[in-house]
């Protein structure tokens, strides 16, 4: 099948947004003055910045929806083989990010190794690699019907899995829910996520079941635009499609609420319906419409969108470790406070986030322009 350059066009832009907006919410200069929308919601709810990791997760099914046809030259073998290599490459560069550098400073100002036995074992770039191997297996062996079925299946069962073996006085509780419970079980207290000031994965075992539906949505989204993106009608029913899985995702969180940090399953119709509205809008611009001079900004980040993210993570790692002053303060800290908090303490760090975020856009301008894609 022939690749549509405009279809490209859209994905890397939106693929570009994403990315740019992840490293903004990612990197603020001072996370106690930070606007709310570039907030997660604390618990229940919904803010815009909640919408940026699954539309990277759906954006990674779009694109398998271009790379699949290719599968249909190659051995049983041959496709496996770059599944799990895939999978196990963003698998472990997300388990080493979090183990970077490997060292810390002690009370003493002294290097002192980073235990593996602390490390955290999932996170985003680990749930992205398990929602692409899972999905990309359902689109090998299953028919699209079959793929979409087994999609819903994973959303009910879920939800089911939390009503059932949660608290059931509080089966959405941030420590007593399933997915909790399971990921002290398996990876113990030490290896999850403590930035909720208790051991909690948002990005744990069980909630990767329902994030698989982003990719597969995302999938046949893609299928969908080859298909039919052309016509008005096709795209007409791209937008409806979006939002009607809106209306049933608020619907849904009257029983089952809306939420990121569990990935329930009315958040994956939301942040899949609005994936497809946002979609639509851009094909229409880029394709229908043949506006796309304000489009290469975005563009930069989609076409290397692993690497920058990877690129932007460990930079901010590297601004907290090294520190400067006599008492040591962070880099990070320090460049927050001397250059960008005298704009005011929440425009500053506003004005921090878009300067990282730009800093890493440069990079990937420069490797656009050398014609260097670093494909994970």
């Amino acid at each position: 099948m022939s690749k549509s350059p405009e279809r490209f066009v859209a994905l890397d832009i939106f693929r570009g947004m994403t990315v740019c907006f992840m490293i903004i919410v990612n990197t603020p200069g001072n996370g106690a003055t930070t606007y709310a929308p570039l907030l997660h919601a604390s618990w229940h709810g919904f803010t815009p910045t909640d919408l940026v990791f699954p539309s990277f997760m759906f954006a990674v099914g779009n694109a398998m929806s271009f790379v699949t046809p290719k599968w249909s030259h190659l051995t049983q073998s041959q496709v496996l083989a770059k599944i799990f290599k895939r999978t196990l490459i963003i698998f472990l560069l997300g388990f080493l990010m979090y183990w970077f550098p490997f060292v810390h400073y002690n009370e003493q100002h002294q290097l002192a190794g980073n235990p593996i036995g602390n490390t955290r074992i999932m996170g985003v770039l680990q749930r992205i690699a398990l929602g692409y191997c899972f999905a990309s297996l359902m689109v090998y062996y299953l028919k699209t019907r079959q793929v979409f079925v087994l999609s819903i299946i994973f959303l009910l069962l879920y939800w089911f899995i939390l009503l059932l073996l949660g608290d059931p006085n509080d089966p959405f509780n941030m420590i007593t829910n399933a997915g909790s419970r399971l990921d002290l079980w398996v990876l113990g207290s030490d290896h999850l996520y403590h930035g909720e000031g208790v051991a909690f994965e948002p990005e744990g075992i069980l909630s990767t079941l329902p994030s698989i539906t982003n990719v597969t949505f995302g999938y046949l989204a893609g299928r969908w635009v080859q298909e039919k993106g052309k016509e008005y009608e096709g795209l007409a029913k791209l937008l409806l499609a979006g939002a009607l899985l809106v209306i049933l995702a608020l619907a849904w969180n009257q029983f089952f609420p809306i939420n990121k940090k569990l990935w329930t399953s009315s958040f994956v119709l939301l942040t899949v319906g609005i994936d497809c509205i946002l979609l639509a809008g851009l094909i229409y611009i880029t394709d229908f419409l043949q506006k796309r001079r304000w489009a290469y900004f975005f563009e930069v980040f989609g076409k290397n969108p692993l690497f920058i993210y990877l690129l932007s993570e460990v930079g901010v790692i590297l601004l907290w470790f090294f520190g400067v002053g006599d008492d040591y303060q962070p880099l990070y800290s320090w460049i927050f406070e001397n250059i960008f908090s005298p704009a005011g303490k929440y425009f500053g760090s506003f004005l921090f986030a878009i300067s990282f975020m730009m800093l890493c856009w440069l990079v990937g301008y420069i490797l656009d322009k050398k014609n260097i894609y670093v494909r994970v």
